[in-house]
């Protein structure tokens, strides 16, 4: 008996996670379509799947990229750091651009009725709050927060310093660099460990996850606004096959390659709806696909903070939608509006929670259109929430690789010049 299980446990082990995880999801949508709300039973084992990860994602953050910062030179990291805001700036402002154009096409909420209620949403953050927030005056307290921007300041301050200690003339500060330096590669090696075993799980909470959120309210919103949801899906298959598709082909990435890589991360992400939870495989897809870990250690964070392109999609539709209800013809110089405005709100609350909520309450009041939209598409946030996400993150793997590619044309000319 225990070999038949041992046996069984290798198998299930080497096959590939992204063949797990579809399983895992379609087996959640079944449980979804056959029980309904009473699949919310199963919400401990997803709930226990989002706790890993976010256990996870914090350690990995800082020992990647204070690695990273160790692996490259400073002017190098301001070149990706250029490179990595040029492309998400772009890309979002691309998916806004699609969203609304889709939007104009389909018109969602014709036939619709404005609300009678609003929904809560948080507070939105001033830009003044979120950028004192970088600069934490309490390390553990960005910890405990989970303030992944001002974990990502403290990691760089500390690679650098800890890069300085380690080229310090001075015997023994160097000494303590290197010691340092190697108790950082074996935390980052731990911490890879226990995220494989993380994701040995994984598909258990996939499949917990699906089923509750699908089950509990899934289908009966999707029959309310399903063309709300038509759109915004449209809107992000749409920038799949015209932005994202067409840019690894023109830097001669394979795109079936790719997919196959970004297959992980992208289930996680639709299914756990948490850019932030999906950094750990996303890291880990990096490493499978040869990715400089340099890069990667600091695109892939930086990504699932500040880059929102499936989050304005759904801003730009649902922005069209409360149009709609209203009867309002936007100008192009509102739609012009809602482009800026989309863009830099959803850098601006991103990895705040609600903050599809909190941005799409700023784009309505910014357009002045009514408030109580936000009560409509609260029925179908978590459908319009899953598909984002996954968007978000499919961004983040697209721009680590076109990165990594550049960089690469960079170093091995470099290289071979010090060679010769």
């Amino acid at each position: 008996m225990s070999r038949i299980l041992l046996r069984i446990w290798r198998r299930y082990r080497d096959t590939a996670l992204f063949v797990k995880m579809t399983v895992g999801f379609v087996l959640g949508l079944i449980v979804a379509f056959i029980f309904g709300e009473r699949a919310q039973v199963l919400s401990p084992l997803g709930d226990i799947l989002l706790n890993l990860l976010q256990l996870i994602v914090i350690p990995i953050i800082m020992v990647t990229l204070i690695d990273a910062v160790n692996s490259t030179r400073p002017g190098n990291l301001v070149r990706v750091a250029f490179k990595t805001f040029a492309f998400y700036i772009l890309t979002t402002i691309a998916a806004v651009v699609i969203s609304l154009a889709l939007a104009l096409l389909i018109n969602p909420g014709t036939g619709l009725h404005r609300p009678e209620k609003s929904a809560e949403t948080p507070d939105a953050p001033s830009f003044v709050d979120q950028l004192v927030s970088i600069f934490p005056d309490n390390f553990f307290k960005a910890l405990a927060d989970g303030n992944i921007l001002a974990l990502i300041f403290v990691s760089m301050v500390m690679g650098l310093t800890l890069a300085g200690m380690r080229r310090s003339s001075d015997e023994t500060i160097s000494g303590f660099g290197k010691l340092v330096y190697d108790l950082v590669l074996a935390a980052k090696e731990m911490t890879f460990r226990i995220l494989s075993g993380i994701l040995q799980y994984a598909p258990f909470g996939v499949l917990a996850l699906v089923a509750s959120d699908i089950g509990s309210q899934g289908l009966d919103a999707l029959a309310a606004l399903g063309k709300l949801t038509g759109v915004v899906y449209a809107g992000l298959a749409a920038q799949i096959l015209l932005i994202y598709i067409p840019l690894l082909l023109i830097n001669r990435i394979p795109v079936g390659g790719f997919f196959r890589v970004a297959g992980a991360p992208m289930a996680t992400a639709f299914t756990t709806q948490s850019s932030s939870g999906t950094i750990p495989v996303s890291l880990e897809a990096t490493r499978k696909a040869g990715i400089l870990q340099e890069v990667a250690g600091f695109v892939i964070p930086l990504g699932a903070t500040i880059n929102m392109d499936g989050a304005v999609i759904r801003l730009g539709a649902s922005v069209v939608l409360a149009a709609n209800i209203v009867g309002h013809d936007m100008t192009v110089l509102e739609l012009g509006a809602v482009v800026l405005t989309a863009t830099f709100v959803s850098i601006g609350t991103a990895g705040v929670p609600g903050a599809g909520l909190i941005g799409l309450t700023i784009l309505l009041q910014q357009a002045g259109l009514p408030l109580e939209t936000v009560a409509l598409v609260a029925g179908v946030d978590v459908i319009l929430g899953m598909g984002a996400t996954m968007i978000n993150i499919t961004g983040d793997l697209v721009g680590v690789h076109l990165i990594d590619k550049s960089e690469k044309r960079i170093v091995a000319p470099s290289a071979e010049l010090r060679e010769g």
